[in-house]
């Protein structure tokens, strides 16, 4: 008890010290340590730091993505087609760029400096029709705008700062623009006092939105629109004739840049639910054969496609030229067949099988439709080596006493494989009390409408290529109702494929007969290796008028 209040009377002391006799607090020194300036020295003063003038506040526009999965801008005015793109892809921008519409010279300035703040590029007409870019300016939020060239200002509003940007400013002008400008009047005319100075805030790009992605190349490329789709960071691909899916390049292109949203440039693209359908199966990246993921590309600068393939099913020497030989055997001599095409034509000439999966039957078998099934592990090798090498394959139905879909369906598992298309062949499809060979077998179109309707659904489920489908005939009874076959689905390529025998001038009139009022689609030809007499050569069969787009042998 002692020793505790010698120690607090010890702590009390010191601290007094340390307060002083005035109470003011003192520097506190360590023990043995001289409070007091030694002799000599002067006392410090200390200053307090001057406060940092605080740096502006560097602004970006906010880049949105698009609500739908396709937005198509189908304004064929520049003025209502710049405000269209601003609209669709900035929530809000603190500096916008215009430019007057007749001036192309302007525009190119505008687009170059629209790029640069990171904000759209509007157009203006001197006219009532500034009234909307008006309405998207004060939505935009803007605080000021590079006004470049002649363009017009009077219909912007007053509280904006107007930055005055020369309609043919170089690279060094553009890249001073966020500095000091002399500001304009409401009329577009520089203010005559030096003194009073505009100058846009401080910006940078806005963030990119990840898997938006504008489309341009279908006639909608307007300069504004184009620049507006650059400043918000979005990546642009262009698209011949309005179609992803057309180019080897435009597939991967979206593929590379996991397209989620698009935003297109122009009416061609079309519908926005089909434009997304389209747009989702690109982005896959998966390729058709020939390239591209359509079966017929009709689109300038990518080639059409014509096929060349062999029939029939593996193993069976009897049924086509496709059973002759083994596996191997058989894609070497498709591609072999296929050459002899290429010198002919401009197209890619593409190398293909017909492989009959299902075969008539004389015999009903135990589930009584004269149709023998094979099943899919039989076909599998063949179907995958031919799309190993780059061959198109057509699985072919011959149905008996079946429906044609009820068989399609058994072979969805090669369906969903992107190489692989469809074909019926009508002259093997019964009726309940018929049998094969004792008539030509005939289908309706509803029959054949259903299938196509159930292979584009599967087709777009699956975003797969597009398939070819194709409808065997060599007499019009064959297929009951044919003007009306739906041919609308964006999914499949329909071919008639005209499989007359025979003399050539009677295979011609059954050619010709066949295309009389035939519906909007492709067209087939089969050379038969016996029955032909004579059998026409390569020259010979890209004779035929139109040239066949599909070429069969058997």
């Amino acid at each position: 008890m002692v020793v505790t209040v010698v120690v607090l009377a010890v702590l009390v002391g010191t601290l007094a010290l340390v307060v002083g006799s005035q109470g003011r607090p003192q520097a506190w020194s360590p023990r043995g340590a001289s409070t007091a300036p030694s002799a000599g020295a002067s006392a410090v003063t200390t200053r307090a730091a001057p406060t940092p003038t605080p740096s502006p506040a560097v602004l970006a526009a906010r880049v949105r993505a698009p609500q739908e999965a396709a937005t198509v801008l189908a304004a064929d005015d520049p003025v209502a087609a710049a405000v269209q793109a601003s609209s669709a892809v900035f929530a809000s921008a603190p500096v916008v760029v215009i430019a007057p519409d007749d001036d192309p010279a302007a525009q190119a300035t505008g687009a170059s400096a629209a790029v640069a703040v990171g904000g759209p590029l509007l157009l203006m007409t001197g006219s009532t029709a500034d009234r909307p870019v008006r309405a998207e300016i004060v939505r935009l939020a803007a605080r000021a705008v590079l006004v470049v060239g002649s363009a017009s200002t009077r219909a912007l509003p007053e509280s904006l700062a107007l930055v005055p940007v020369p309609a043919d400013a170089d690279a060094e002008e553009l890249a001073a623009v966020t500095g000091a400008r002399t500001p304009v009047t409401a009329t577009g005319a520089p203010t005559p006092s030096a003194s009073s100075r505009a100058t846009p805030p401080a910006t940078r790009r806005p963030a990119r939105v990840p898997g938006l992605v504008g489309l341009t190349g279908a006639g909608g490329d307007t300069t504004a629109a184009v620049a507006t789709l650059r400043a918000a960071r979005i990546p642009l691909v262009a698209v011949p004739g309005a179609d992803p899916r057309a180019s080897t390049h435009t597939v991967r292109a979206l593929a590379k840049a996991e397209a989620t949203y698009v935003v297109a440039l122009g009416a061609a693209f079309g519908p926005a639910d089909r434009l997304a359908a389209r747009v989702a199966t690109a982005a896959t990246g998966t390729l058709a054969p020939g390239g591209g993921q359509l079966v017929f590309p009709s689109v300038e600068g990518v080639p059409a496609k014509r096929y060349v393939a062999l029939y029939g099913s593996p193993g069976s020497g009897a049924l086509g030229v496709l059973g002759e030989q083994d596996v191997p055997a058989t894609i070497a001599r498709a591609q072999k067949v296929a050459r002899h095409y290429r010198p002919l034509t401009d197209a890619a000439v593409v190398p293909a099988v017909e492989v009959i999966a299902t075969i008539a039957s004389a015999e009903p078998g135990d589930d009584g439709d004269y149709s023998r099934e094979r099943p899919v592990a039989e076909l599998r090798p063949l179907v995958e080596a031919a799309g190993e090498a780059g061959l198109a394959v057509v699985l072919d139905l011959q149905p008996g006493r079946t429906d044609f879909l009820t068989q399609a369906k058994r072979y969805r598992e090669l369906l969903e494989l992107p190489y692989v298309g469809l074909a019926l062949d009508p002259e093997w499809r019964l009726e309940p009390d018929q049998e094969h060979l004792a008539q030509i077998g005939s289908v309706g179109v509803d029959e054949v409408d259903a299938v196509g309707d159930w292979l584009a659904e599967l087709t777009a489920s699956r975003r797969l290529p597009q398939k070819m489908f194709v409808l065997h005939q060599f007499s019009l009874r064959m297929v009951e109702g044919r003007e009306r076959l739906d041919t609308s689905h964006d999914e499949l390529a329909i071919v008639i494929h005209v499989d007359g025998q025979g003399t050539q001038p009677a295979k011609q009139g059954t050619w010709r007969t066949l295309r009389r009022g035939a519906p909007a689609v492709h067209w087939g030809w089969k050379n038969f290796f016996d029955e032909d007499s004579p059998m026409l050569t390569p020259q010979q069969t890209y004779q035929v008028d139109p040239v066949p787009d599909l070429v069969t042998y058997q």
